[in-house]
């Protein structure tokens, strides 16, 4: 029987869902789900070094967030909001639009923080996804480092001006270091290095993959059949030193330990052509149930929007070739809601194991 959309939506307590980051970043609270059973436990996520074994391999994504929200205006004065996909070219640009409705392909609009700078609509390809040309063309980073703000999702809501400074460091993991991600790859947002340090002494190896976030990440589903849903293509690369270290661990018996669902898909992109191997380019794998996996022994993860690839992957995980993952994962999320804990990207953390 096919899945449905509906079969991963859950009510969610508006006020739960967190609108800033814990004080400190490790003093979030932490789910622990074992899969097998459907038992929970309940920590701080500072608790991590003991939850895990040593020899253990985690897998972090060191992609950097960008500013990637920015603003233009119609010769009309009508505003334009945008969000910086990627750079197709140079001076080339795939981004998303709102307020652009009555837009038409060859209108000029302006940037602003950038009087110098234009944006001409090029292609629109439907569902606010519009090919940008930029004159006179400059790399996207710099510019947008200029002009851009935290692309911080729509639910997290700010009264008055956005206090962009604080986003930009807190929506932003510790570890991050090869900027081209839309999104943070939220997960890892609550590692501090104290923790990292915590880790190592625990004799658990830190290895790194990149995967850019991007729309096919933060995508809503829109198919009323789950198998109907294409993924967005995303840039990723599992490096060398990774490969081999990942090698190793299974070679060992070792767990090899994803943080966060983009950890995932880079692992089991790669393990779908066989052994680990340094391998780079775009992936628009979709996880769901009955997915089965041959990398990941055990996920960290926040809690997701109703309905999404997100949930959808993880509940996957819970039960991998079957079905019933659905169950336990929304059964650990009730049990979730009645203890308040704090949902979404700013929110508390899942370890599944």
């Amino acid at each position: 029987m096919a899945l449905r959309t509906d079969d991963f939506d859950y009510e969610l307590p508006a006020e739960l869902i967190a609108q800033a980051p814990a004080s400190r970043r490790d003093r979030c609270r932490l789910m622990l789900l074992e899969r097998a059973t459907g038992r929970l436990g309940h920590h701080l996520f500072s608790d991590l070094p003991e939850l895990l074994r040593p020899g253990d391999v985690l897998v972090l994504n060191d992609t950097r967030v960008i500013p990637a929200r920015f603003e233009c205006r119609r010769r009309t004065g009508g505003r334009v909001e945008g969000l910086f996909l990627r750079e197709l070219a140079p001076g080339r640009w795939e981004v998303m639009l709102r307020g652009a409705g009555r837009c038409k392909p060859g209108e000029r609009l302006s940037l602003l923080g950038a009087a110098d700078v234009t944006a001409t609509l090029s292609a629109n390809r439907g569902a606010g996804l519009w090919e940008i040309a930029i004159a006179p063309p400059q790399p996207a980073e710099e510019l947008l480092e200029r002009i851009g703000r935290t692309p911080l999702p729509p639910y997290i809501r700010r009264p008055g001006p956005m206090a962009d400074p604080q986003d930009r460091q807190a929506y932003q993991t510790v570890y991050a270091r090869r900027p081209g991600a839309v999104a943070a790859p939220t997960a890892g947002l609550h590692f501090t290095e104290e923790l990292l340090a915590q880790l190592r002494a625990g004799r658990m190896e830190l290895v790194w993959v990149t995967l850019h976030v991007g729309l096919g990440t933060f995508a809503p589903v829109k198919a009323d059949r789950v198998e109907d849903h294409r993924m967005h293509a995303e840039w990723y690369e599992l490096p060398p030193a990774t490969a081999e270290a990942l090698a190793s661990a299974r070679a060992e018996g070792r767990r090899i330990v994803a943080v966060g669902t983009t950890s995932v898909r880079v692992l089991e992109t790669v393990a779908a052509t066989g052994p680990f191997r340094p391998a780079s380019g775009w992936t628009e794998l979709f996880i769901h149930p009955p997915a089965e996996f041959r990398a990941v022994d055990a996920l960290l993860t926040n809690f997701h929007l109703p309905r999404s690839t997100l949930l959808m992957l993880v509940a996957a995980f819970c039960s991998p070739g079957s079905t019933e993952g659905i169950r336990t994962i929304l059964a650990a999320y009730a049990e979730a809601v009645q203890r308040r804990y704090r949902f979404y990207s700013y929110g508390d953390a899942m370890l599944i194991v």
